[in-house]
């Protein structure tokens, strides 16, 4: 397990090579990005959105997927008020929200002023795909990262709407295994990112299932969408993507951060905070790779000139070891688990290769220094 010389990120991360001077390929990412030209990319994205404005008649011109988070915010506030298109914005219902995602979501409808409507699938269905895989891939939020793709591409085909506008590319903007067949910006083949390569769905659910439940589980077929022309593009390819700059734009229309300061293990306190049962699942990257919450967000501040990396490795060192507490029992009501159930699964997932115990506590072998 090494780390970068310039961030803190490991090469444990899937797709992140550390080159022969120190240097992750995501800090070789942002040398590069700052030599875009993004008045051009401005323009590019225009072209887009001038190609297929008003193409649906009175209908809406795009769909932005939103959490009432900063970042989806902040593609709203983009696609209405710069590029002026008509917005749908598509939320796929936490099955535990937070005070401050209920909040947020609601200031950014109002605030905004656009078109909402929300995807909530049944709870039973949920919470079974959600416990499979937890248990077989140890990546509980599988189910979300499949309905939030699938049921957003049924929503455009449903309302004939031409353009999806997603956020970042994670595999470019963080590091991660990039799909080079896709072309500059496209979001199209975004099924193939690093989220789902650890395990097939329907092998996932094999027959456990009734397939008249997965409807929102499952794309729609790829020649509907190539026949609708439906396009998929990542706004962080044609804007510089800081997730500081998109708190602010978002604190604008009424976003608040976490009433209580940061979760434990977080150094931030406005990422990531719309609902209950994302900071257990972010929670088993630690344990899978050695990093989580305290690396992402000290990372994302290096890579955008906000932190010095001898104050980062501060920061991790005092933070990673910390378990998310806070919302731990709702996890474990909603999965149907005790306690000891939920500890005989996770260390099933613990990498042994990069932890070891130290006065019968696990501890990385290679600390961050």
């Amino acid at each position: 397990m090494r780390y970068c010389k310039r961030c803190v990120l490991p090469d444990t991360k899937p797709g992140v090579v550390i080159d022969e001077s120190g240097i992750c390929s995501v800090c070789r990412t942002v040398e590069a990005k700052k030599t875009i030209d993004w008045q051009r990319r401005d323009l590019q994205l225009r072209e887009i959105c001038n190609s297929i404005k008003g193409r649906n008649g009175h209908g809406y011109d795009c769909i932005v997927p939103v959490s009432g988070g900063k970042d989806s915010i902040y593609q709203v506030h983009a696609m209405k008020n710069i590029y002026g298109l008509r917005v749908l914005a598509v939320n796929i219902s936490a099955h535990i929200h937070t005070v401050e995602g209920i909040l947020n979501l609601n200031s950014m409808i109002e605030n905004l002023d656009v078109d909402f409507i929300k995807v909530a699938v049944r709870p039973s269905t949920h919470r079974k795909i959600r416990k499979m895989a937890l248990i077989k891939v140890g990546n509980p939020n599988f189910a979300e990262h499949r309905i939030v793709f699938s049921a957003v591409a049924r929503a455009a085909l449903f309302y004939n709407v031409p353009l999806v506008v997603w956020g970042e590319d994670i595999a470019v903007e963080f590091g991660g295994n990039v799909d080079k067949k896709s072309e500059p910006g496209s979001a199209e083949d975004m099924i193939n990112n690093d989220l789902f390569r650890e395990i097939g769905f329907e092998e996932l659910i094999g027959d456990e299932i009734n397939q008249n439940e997965l409807f929102f589980y499952k794309n729609p077929e790829k020649s509907l969408v190539k026949k609708a022309n439906i396009k998929s593009i990542y706004l962080g390819h044609y804007h510089w993507w800081d997730g500081t700059k998109n708190y602010e734009v978002a604190k604008k229309y009424g976003f608040i951060p976490r009433k209580e300061g940061p979760l434990s293990g977080n150094y931030i306190d406005y990422d990531n905070i719309d609902e209950r049962l994302c900071e257990i699942h972010l929670w088993f990257k630690f344990i899978k790779l050695g990093f989580w919450r305290p690396t992402d967000h000290v990372c994302y501040k290096i890579w955008n000139g906000y932190m010095e990396r001898e104050e980062a490795v501060e920061i991790v060192n005092k933070l990673q070891y910390d378990f998310p507490t806070e919302y731990f029992q709702d996890f474990l009501d909603f999965h149907d688990l005790k306690e000891d159930e939920f500890w005989d699964i996770a260390e099933k997932w613990r990498n042994k290769e990069i932890f070891h115990k130290v006065n019968n506590e696990w501890r990385l072998k290679n600390e961050l220094r």
